[in-house]
């Protein structure tokens, strides 16, 4: 695989969407500190969240515009794009949608599926965005995992890939059963910075769940994979490589969610889903080529993700940014972009010069020289947004 290629393979675009009060931002703002972008936890209910950076959101303790960061996992980049949870602010999180290559909803495991749960789900399905899922809250009183997991089948006819169950909920819940490895996942007391939870032996009262859990896992997954399918019907032990490679191909092809669990206030249950953000949602490489047209407006054309193919690209926000005027955030499907290049505004069939490139974090921001394929960045110096591909729709996989 060329350099190029296996940094894109590297490369994940997520979105992490919810109900209002699940305790989305508040799993941003853990993986934002596990990743090592900050060294102190920004707390939503201290009004002090990186991502709820706009002064009516520390106030409110809401999301209320998308805001956009990049951070590292293990030798993986991760563009990650926190959107507002509010069913006032729907419009926005499609806006995103649109660009992501994958997405981690997070449900409260109280309150389980909610309204605008559904409503950013079937944004989703509309897209085409594979999806993980994060049960969240797992610590609250009335906390019911399982319940959560059958409103994911009722509600959204999805079909979860449950790969963890919790061990103990409410005041109890020390950490995770991990049906794929069939260890378990501990975070005792105050956990800290890093991989700081203990591999443990599962607890003898949760041997059988787990074992009849991961026999569910499988033959959920064997429904929905021919290859393990294969294996299943003849009787192999599946090993874990294969149950994961498995799990990647539903969840890219749309047919299966992964799910975990945890707890994000109390730092539980972050760092596997860093992992499950690795190992199964899609990099930029396995999104079908973008569709689009020619500046005629008639001829189709198709851009893979790769640097040699020509520039496209998406602009779907724009943010006004009171030292830098108006900011556009770009999505990079193919090519690369310099600071001070032109490229041509298909909406108007006019060329842009495009300004500065900057790599933003929440409202701050790191300017670059140049961008590629894969990449989500802001453009300082156009007045309209430099959407290139006269129709950006996503393929049906």
């Amino acid at each position: 695989m060329a350099a190029a290629d296996n940094a894109l393979a590297k490369l994940r675009n997520i979105g992490i969407m919810a109900h209002i009060d699940a305790g989305k931002t508040t799993t941003t703002e853990r993986i934002l500190f596990y990743t090592g972008i900050t060294y102190k936890i920004g707390e939503v209910h201290e009004g002090a969240a990186v991502m709820d950076w706009m002064e009516q959101e520390q106030e409110r303790g809401i999301t209320i515009t998308s805001a956009a960061t990049k951070v590292e996992w293990k030798g993986h980049p991760i563009n990650i794009i926190d959107t507002p949870g509010h069913v006032d602010f729907t419009v926005e999180v499609e806006r995103n949608l649109r660009v992501l290559d994958g997405a981690i909803a997070v449900y409260d495991g109280v309150a389980g599926v909610e309204p605008q749960t559904e409503n950013v789900w079937r944004q989703a399905d509309k897209y085409n965005v594979p999806r993980m899922c994060f049960v969240n809250k797992l610590d609250r009183t009335g906390a019911d995992f399982f319940r959560c997991v059958q409103m994911m089948i009722d509600r959204l006819n999805a079909t979860p890939l449950v790969l963890q169950i919790p061990i103990g909920l409410e005041g109890d819940h020390i950490g995770v059963v991990d049906l794929i490895g069939m260890r378990a996942l501990t975070w005792r007391g105050e956990t800290q910075k890093g991989e700081d939870y203990a591999i443990e032996e599962i607890p003898a009262g949760l041997a059988d769940d787990a074992a009849e859990w991961r026999e569910k896992l499988i033959e959920t997954l064997a429904d929905v994979d021919d290859t393990v399918m294969e294996k299943y019907l003849e009787g192999e032990e599946l090993s874990a490589e294969a149950i994961k490679a498995g799990i990647r191909r539903a969840t890219v092809a749309g047919k299966a969610n992964p799910v975990l669990c945890g707890s994000a206030f109390k730092n539980k249950g972050i760092q596997p889903m860093l992992d499950a953000v690795i190992d199964f949602l899609p990099s930029p490489l396995d999104i079908p080529a973008i569709e689009g047209t020619a500046t005629d407006g008639e001829t189709p054309l198709l851009r893979k993700p790769s640097m040699s193919e020509p520039f496209s690209a998406l602009a779907f926000k724009i943010q006004t940014d009171k030292h830098l005027g108006k900011l556009t955030y770009v999505r990079l499907y193919s090519g690369k972009l310099e600071s001070g290049s032109q490229v041509i505004n298909s909406t108007k069939d006019r060329k842009e010069r495009i300004g500065k490139i900057y790599q933003m974090h929440a409202n701050k921001r790191e300017e670059r020289a140049t961008a590629q394929a894969g990449d989500i960045i802001a453009v300082q110096g156009s007045s309209r947004p430099p959407l290139v591909t006269r129709c950006a729709t996503r393929p049906t996989r």
